[in-house]
Parts: C-alpha cells; sequence; structure tokens
C-alpha cells in the first residue's frame, strides 16, 4: 500500500477536522455559558440581574449547543471510522496542530480561571454565584485538556470504546442541560409568555410618557388614548400584542389617570421569589410596574409642580424691561 503522506490531507480530510474543531469550540462556549446562566438565575445577584438578558442568553446558547453537539459527535465519528480504517492518520499535521491548540486553549482557560479565582478571594469578593462559575469553566477545561491528552497517549486506538461512550454521556448531558433550562427558565410557551407581557409594559411606559406630555402642552389629559395620535411626530397609540385590543385607560381627576392591560404571567415569577427585582426595557426611573396574571391596572398621579411646559418655566419680565 501507498505511504500516506503526513504533511498533506485530503479536501475531506481537511473539511471534517476543521469542522469537528468548530463545532467542538462552539458546544464548549455554549455549554459553559449556558451554565454561567442557569447559575446566575438560581443565585442572582441583586446588582446584576437582569430577567431578560439571561432568557436571551439561554436560548441563543441553548439553540447553539443543539445544533453544534449532534454535528460534533457526528464528524468525531466520521474521524473516528477513518482512522479504524487507516491508523496512519493520526500523524496527520492538520490533526495534531489542532488537537495541541486545543489543549493550549484548555490550559490557558485553567490558568485564567485560577488566577481569577485566587484574586476575588484575595479582594474578599467570593460569592456563591462566583465560586459555582469558576468551578462550571474549571471542570470543562480539565475534561477537555483530560480527555485529548488520553487520546494523544492511547495506544488502543482501534479496541476502545471509550470515545462512544462519552459520546452516549455527552448527550446524555445536552439533553440534561436543555430540560433544566425548562424549569429554572421556563418552557418555550412561558418564554413567550413572558415576552409578550414585557412588551405590555413597555407600551404601557409609553403611553405614560406620552400623556405626560400631553399634559405638559395642554394643561389637560387626554380624554381617550386616540387624542395622542399625532401624524407629524409618528406617533401611534400601540395596541395589546398578542390580543391586536387596546389598552385600558381612564381618566381619574384633572391630575390622575389609569392604565390597564391583561397579562398572562406575573413579574413575581422571576427573580422576585428571591429578592430580587427584574430589571425591564425602558424602566429609566424604577417605576411601579407589578403585575399579576389577568387585567392589571398601574394609577398615575402627576405633579404639577414638578412638570411644567415652556411657557411656566420662564421668568416674568420686570415691568421696568416692558417698553
Amino acid at each position: 500500500m501507498e505511504e500516506i503522506n503526513k504533511t498533506r490531507n485530503a479536501p475531506k480530510d481537511v473539511f471534517l477536522h476543521l469542522l469537528n474543531i468548530l463545532t467542538f469550540y462552539l458546544s464548549i462556549v455554549s455549554f459553559i455559558t449556558l451554565y454561567i446562566q442557569y447559575i446566575g438565575a438560581i443565585f442572582p445577584d441583586p446588582l446584576n440581574f437582569y430577567y431578560t438578558g439571561i432568557a436571551n442568553a439561554v436560548r441563543m446558547f441553548t439553540s447553539m449547543m443543539v445544533i453544534a453537539v449532534p454535528v460534533f459527535i457526528f464528524t468525531s465519528w466520521l474521524l473516528g471510522k477513518d482512522l479504524k480504517k487507516d491508523p496512519q492518520r493520526r500523524e496527520y499535521k492538520l490533526r495534531k496542530w489542532l488537537v495541541y491548540f486545543t489543549l493550549f486553549v484548555s490550559a490557558v482557560t485553567i490558568i485564567v480561571d485560577l488566577i481569577k479565582f485566587v484574586y476575588s478571594f484575595l479582594s474578599g469578593e467570593l460569592t456563591i454565584q462566583f465560586v459555582l462559575k469558576v468551578v462550571v469553566v474549571l471542570l470543562v477545561a480539565l475534561a477537555v485538556f483530560g480527555y485529548y491528552i488520553w487520546d494523544l497517549r492511547r495506544k488502543d486506538q482501534e479496541t476502545s470504546k471509550t470515545p462512544k461512550k462519552l459520546a452516549w454521556v455527552i448527550s446524555f448531558i445536552v439533553l440534561t442541560s436543555v430540560v433544566a433550562g425548562f424549569f429554572i427558565i421556563g418552557t418555550p410557551a412561558d418564554q413567550r409568555a413572558k415576552r409578550f407581557d414585557e412588551q405590555r409594559i413597555s407600551d404601557l411606559q409609553m403611553l405614560q410618557s406620552q400623556i405626560v406630555s400631553f399634559w405638559i402642552r395642554k394643561q389637560s389629559l387626554p380624554q381617550e388614548l386616540d387624542d395622542l395620535q399625532d401624524s407629524i411626530s409618528g406617533f401611534f397609540v400601540p395596541k395589546d400584542p398578542q390580543a391586536d385590543a387596546p389598552y385600558g385607560y381612564k381618566v381619574i381627576d384633572p391630575l390622575s389617570f389609569e392604565l390597564c392591560a391583561t397579562f398572562k404571567t406575573s413579574s413575581k415569577d422571576f427573580g422576585k421569589s428571591r429578592g430580587v427585582k427584574p430589571a425591564y426595557l425602558y424602566d429609566s426611573f424604577q417605576q411601579n410596574w407589578d403585575y399579576e396574571p389577568g387585567e392589571t391596572c398601574f394609577t398615575r398621579t402627576i405633579d404639577p409642580e414638578l412638570y411644567k411646559n415652556d411657557n411656566q418655566l420662564k421668568e416674568p419680565v420686570p415691568a421696568y424691561q416692558i417698553r
């Protein structure tokens, strides 16, 4: 049989090796990031907790892991099949470069992870969230480093069943990680309902801002939401994103009004049960936007001393300056 050139790879080998290592890195990054988000959800930090950010990250990296891991396992199987048929392929330079580069990345990750741990310990900033995140990164990096060291040194390349067992273990871990997200973050249906409620809150906050602006300009509240429509500025009154129905609005007195919407979830479902206030988009002034399933109304009262129009803010002109 003709000896294989160890310095050159067939196009198929290059394709499989590059696709394999790419999906491997995507799988590792998505796995680590997913569990970091889970830790942030289970042990929320009151100073840095954003439900929307955690939910979006979980959806993104779950999708990445669900696609990347099967492709990685499949390409690993194809490469293993070729290696079993022709063990000399193990000496391909491309394969060795990729393996040693992965070992390098794993070693650097372990070192940086330990440095961060020691630094936080010396700074007195160790928290359960930080420790668990360090442990996750460290365990994954050690597992990757250990596997590739074993793969380089093993002598039973043709008979070992370890890669097949690892494929089943990885598949189980991925499935468990995805299912865990349903319990920690919620099912896809729960997430969709939550996003609809977040949009409702955003719409109500925008309507509140427009109502206050209307009062500042005209010194009276709009009698109905359609009074806020302005074709010149381009503002159109939003409707419920799911039911396509108008939001509730009622004038209570010359300075007070009420905005209502029908919600599907509770603002206390995530984070608040652990003593953390979820952050909402556009919630710049920390208004009270707590809601429960069903119709929830928010009463607001305008302070005329706080909200004044430009004419009211102008100082009166002294009489001696009038000519």
